[in-house]
């Protein structure tokens, strides 16, 4: 295994990058949300790419999902969605697959939270992430598992909503590398800072905006 062998650990989800599109700085901070239609939704992005951004280590996964429900209505309080199902599909890193398992499920969910809004334009995060991963090279497998700022504490990624083009954009966040064992050659390490980037079309196609 070489340099690039290992920003697999992704989480996920996952997820939706602050800032892009509209200033956050003029942004309205909201505590309330309406949300049409809600309810079961799902996501799906062509491409996802995950990076140690101390090493520079970058996977790329030629597809990812997501199911998760969204509350309905107005005058909604966070969380206002839930991520129940994530998946990243046909990783690899310098030509070798890459194993991610991610932590959503109906009884352990990724938590969307919504912070501010602007012009159609919702930005929050993504909580509750920890995600494991594996590569098997040719001196064996390097394994370990992605979460916040402990290998303990879950994460969470940056995300945006744009109402035009049901689009939730990842980016961003406090995920980090625990837990790093096996022949990582100093690909990855743990306490390494990851990111996690993609562009996910949601469908149906919802409008959030707040109040």
């Amino acid at each position: 295994m070489r340099k690039g062998l290992f920003s697999v650990l992704s989480s996920g989800l996952i997820v939706l990058a602050l800032g892009i599109g509209t200033s956050t700085a003029t942004a309205t901070t909201a505590t309330t949300w309406t949300i049409k239609p809600g309810g079961t939704v799902t996501g799906a992005t062509s491409k996802t790419v995950i990076t140690d951004t101390k090493t520079g280590t970058a996977t790329t996964c030629t597809s990812s999902s997501l199911g998760a429900t969204l509350k309905s209505g107005t005058g909604r309080k966070n969380p206002i969605g839930k991520i129940t199902a994530f998946s990243y599909n046909s990783c690899t890193v310098i030509g070798l697959g890459a194993g991610i398992t991610t932590s959503a499920s109906s009884t352990n969910p990724w938590l969307l939270r919504g912070k501010t809004y602007l012009n159609g334009v919702t930005h929050g995060t993504l909580g509750n992430i920890k995600t494991s991963f594996s590569i098997t090279g040719p001196t064996g497998t390097c394994s370990g598992i992605v979460a916040g700022t402990s290998a303990t504490t879950p994460g969470q990624i940056k995300v945006t909503y744009k109402n035009v083009s049901g689009s939730v954009i990842m980016g961003g966040g406090n995920l980090h590398a625990w837990n790093v064992a096996g022949p990582c050659l100093g690909d990855i390490n743990t306490g390494d800072p990851i990111t996690v980037t993609g562009t996910y079309k949601i469908s149906p196609r919802q409008t959030i905006t707040s109040p």
